[in-house]
């Protein structure tokens, strides 16, 4: 059997306001041709299905048509929600969606329950555990234990437990939303650390042929049978130098046998630079650069007049705008308190001028902010 694993499509999702959809449906393009080319039997997809629990429509039909178009190439298909998706839309018709082979796992009372296919050495259970919160999960199964730890060890025994009861010989694959500990995170997943500790340990995941993990948006291999395929496209800065795609294994009598990983198109690549404006916008080195989408951090000394105007000139596709002068003195280690013990409200206005500009108050802003405090002050005597 051959199964391709990929996750975190999060469709419908923007960068830094940029609408991703035509990237997504590229994605979807690469994904089936690579499902037919490449004789794949089972898609897993380990969730974040979508960027959010009621995606927009274009998203919707996107996925739609990822999922017929993976039908009609003869591959079966394996889903579960992730912590993006919400967990009781997904998992609505399910039953008769299964009947196209097509088969959703987004519910607690579906966990342990596989989507078993067969091949030439027999069964294979695919188990979907989708994401679990553990503030309903927990009360869900009665757990005493707290935390991510407790939900998907509860999970697993749930999967062993069946696993055990099958004829001798069942393969088996889990498709699991989680983070593993040890596993590196980018800044584009949403924090699950709320309702216990996110983290949970690799042994979790022991008993099974081939774990198919989804969260974390780096291909990562955890154990030759614990892998993460990361995201298909980036979405945070922190990604300029992943290579995005999916993991295809051949799943052979023993379990998995090979695995490969196939990189992704990539729509338009991003990168984080960073120098003098001058220099950014004259030097021949930046020029590999003026296809990305950028993330620059200016460091001139003083804050440059409509930075952002002049570096599309020549960097279209710039995003983000940081600025961190090369010559900025030591921070000051006092208390704010002791900092503006000895200060005027007009003194702290243009010292906070001067600290977002890079530049001092013109005579002019000084007498602006004078004028507007003696303002202040006639109000308040009048009233």
């Amino acid at each position: 059997m051959r199964l391709l694993h990929t996750s975190d499509w999060h469709l419908g999702r923007s960068f830094h306001r940029e609408n991703l959809i035509d990237a997504q449906a590229a994605f979807v393009d690469h994904l089936v041709e690579t499902v037919r080319s490449e004789r794949i039997d089972v898609v897993a997809v380990a969730g974040d299905l979508y960027d959010r629990a009621l995606p927009p429509v274009e998203a919707v039909r996107l996925f739609g048509e990822a999922l017929r178009r993976i039908r009609d190439t003869g591959a079966r298909a394996v889903l579960i929600s992730g912590n993006h998706d919400s967990m009781v839309r997904l998992s609505y018709a399910t039953d008769l969606i299964d009947a196209s082979g097509i088969h959703l796992r987004s519910s607690l009372e579906a966990v342990g329950e596989p989507v078993v296919i067969g091949d030439e050495h027999g069964p294979v259970a695919f188990y979907g555990i989708p994401y679990l919160e553990p503030a309903i999960a927990g009360p869900h199964w009665r757990l005493q234990g707290r935390g991510h730890p407790a939900v998907l060890g509860h999970a697993m025994d749930l999967v062993r437990a069946d696993l055990a009861g099958r004829p001798p010989g069942t393969r088996s694959v889990v498709l699991s939303h989680a983070f593993v500990s040890g596993g590196e995170p980018s800044d584009s997943e949403r924090d699950i650390s709320v309702g216990g500790a996110s983290h949970v340990p690799l042994s979790v995941f022991e008993g099974v042929d081939y774990t198919a993990l989804g969260h974390l948006h780096g291909r990562q291999t955890m154990a030759e049978t614990v892998r993460y395929s990361g995201s298909p496209l980036a979405y945070s800065f922190s990604e300029e130098h992943q290579v995005k795609g999916c993991w295809i294994l051949d799943i052979g009598p023993s379990g998995v046998s090979a695995a490969e990983f196939a990189p992704a198109p990539v729509p338009r690549p991003v990168a984080r630079i960073s120098g003098r404006i001058d220099d950014l916008l004259t030097d021949e080195r930046w020029e590999p650069y003026t296809g990305h989408w950028l993330q620059v951090t200016l460091t001139d000394p003083l804050r440059p007049a409509f930075p952002m105007d002049r570096l599309r000139e020549r960097f279209p596709h710039t995003l983000v705008l940081d600025f961190a002068p090369d010559d900025r003195p030591p921070a000051d280690d006092r208390s704010w308190a002791r900092r503006i013990a000895d200060r005027s409200e007009p003194e702290l206005v243009l010292d906070f001028v001067d600290w977002a500009r890079g530049a001092p108050a013109t005579d002019e802003e000084r007498g602006l902010v004078d004028a507007a405090f003696q303002d202040i002050r006639l109000g308040e005597v009048a009233r």
